[in-house]
């Protein structure tokens, strides 16, 4: 067996009867377990569009640090690109922070937070878009460096992003939108501005236009694979279609695709992947809040060893699912999913933003589809709503956003949810996420990321 040099010089040592002093020096650290703690203390941490600083605009971001009793909500942090060492400034039709990704791209041990500015102007370029890496630390998020858009990138750059080892090499690569196309950044990332290889995600069809994305392993082959939402126009058929791509080891590869809708709508949250029969392979959930004059309705594209395969579609005409589609409730306008109550399975949370209740227009609420044997059901989901916020009270859009993730490190998933004018965050439980222990978010002005 070869030894390195290092090693065959400490046994020269120890055989002339020396004792080596071995010192300490910079070494690459383990990729972040979590792809959202970003000071690397081992629990996850929560990034979310914020309202801005007093006597400054264009998208600041809020931070909220895990601590062993959950989230330090005391002590928000806020992030723009006024901070120090933030690329850019901030102009009053920015939308810095309008899509939000994270991992440890330069697998320094903390994670980083990827931000998408879609709408900033650069030089003589309107809206040309940038996405900015914020770099994660022991003390946190600080300082941050612009990713390089290609030349056909250019436009809305940073739309939406999604993250993920798409490549299975150990380093987490990104994907990103912009000019109406969706583009793959290999890792390793750097501070200085380097990146991996980069490509166009191209279905092949002149007439495809990206607008969402979701990252996710859906074909349990260990690689992460890539969902896209997009137009597909073939000749006068305009149609919205999910586009699945499998990680390989080369890149992304093309797969199977599916419509969602037989007409232009560009109302489509970001899909989300979660194993929610358990069986080793992710479940892609599809959103389709405009479905049936906008009742809405949510589509489960279930993963197979071969990619995704057949699906069901649930709306709040489905039996066991509390109410019942109107026109213009939105069912899907939002949706996440992780282990709420802590049983293995995925966990599916569903936005219904513009659900009247009671004679109160668009009070909203969340229905929270629980997993299980032969995946989700109507018969295992349950209602939370509006009222857990206080008095109800019309337009409160309660579900517009939405996000489920372990911030406490109980095993159970905790749902964040936000309204109009404020946020809940509510523990999960063995059964569905309580407000018993509920906590308000500070400054939610924007989405939650997924």
């Amino acid at each position: 067996m070869r030894r390195s040099t290092t090693t065959a010089l400490v046994a020269a040592l120890l055989a002339t009867g020396v004792t080596p002093v071995f010192l300490t020096g910079p070494a690459s650290a383990a990729v972040a377990k979590h792809y959202d703690d970003f000071n690397g203390d081992g629990r996850r941490d929560l990034a979310y569009g914020g309202y801005n600083d007093v006597d400054r605009e264009g998208g600041t971001i809020t931070v909220v640090y895990g601590t062993a009793t959950g989230l330090d909500t005391a002590h928000p942090k806020y992030l723009h690109q006024d901070s120090a060492g933030v690329p850019g400034s901030g102009e009053e039709d920015d939308q810095f922070g309008a899509s939000l990704a994270s991992a440890d791209l330069n697998k320094d041990g903390y994670a980083d937070l990827v931000v998408g500015n879609p709408m900033e102007h650069v030089g003589s370029d309107d809206y040309r878009g940038t996405v900015t890496v914020l770099w994660g630390s022991k003390s946190g998020l600080s300082g941050g460096t612009n990713i390089t858009p290609l030349g056909g990138a250019a436009g809305h750059f940073g739309r939406d992003l999604a993250t993920g080892d798409f490549t299975g090499d150990g380093s987490p690569d990104l994907a990103v939108i912009g000019g109406e196309e969706a583009w793959l950044y290999r890792g390793p990332f750097t501070k200085s501005g380097t990146t991996g290889k980069v490509s166009k995600i191209d279905k092949g069809s002149g007439g495809w236009y990206s607008t969402a994305l979701a990252a996710g392993k859906v074909d349990g082959d260990g690689k992460t694979d890539l969902v896209v939402i997009g137009t597909e126009i073939t000749g006068s058929d305009i149609r919205e279609r999910a586009w699945f791509l499998k990680g390989t080891s080369s890149g992304l590869a093309s797969g199977a695709s599916k419509t969602l809708s037989d007409r232009q709508q560009g109302l489509y949250p970001s899909p989300v992947i979660g194993d929610f029969d358990k069986n080793g392979y992710g479940d892609i959930a599809l959103g389709v809040p405009d479905k049936d004059n906008g009742k809405g309705a949510v589509t489960i594209w279930r993963g197979t060893a071969s990619g995704p395969g057949t699906s069901v579609t649930f709306t709040q005409a489905t039996s066991g699912v509390s109410g019942s589609p109107e026109a213009d409730d939105n069912l899907g306008y939002a949706i996440s999913a992780a282990d709420t109550n802590g049983d293995g399975y995925a966990d599916l949370a569903v936005g219904v933003p513009h659900e009247d209740v009671d004679g109160k227009e668009d009070q909203g609420g969340v229905h929270v589809f629980r997993g299980g044997s032969g995946g989700l059901s109507g018969a295992r989901s349950s209602w939370i709503a509006q009222t857990v916020l206080g008095p109800a009270d019309s337009h409160a859009s309660f579900g517009y956003t939405l996000r489920l993730r372990d911030l406490t490190g109980d095993g159970r998933a905790d749902l964040a949810v936000g309204a109009s004018g404020g946020a809940l965050l509510m523990p999960g439980t063995g059964t569905v996420p309580t407000k018993t222990g509920a906590i308000t978010l500070p400054e939610l002005g924007g989405t939650l990321p997924d």
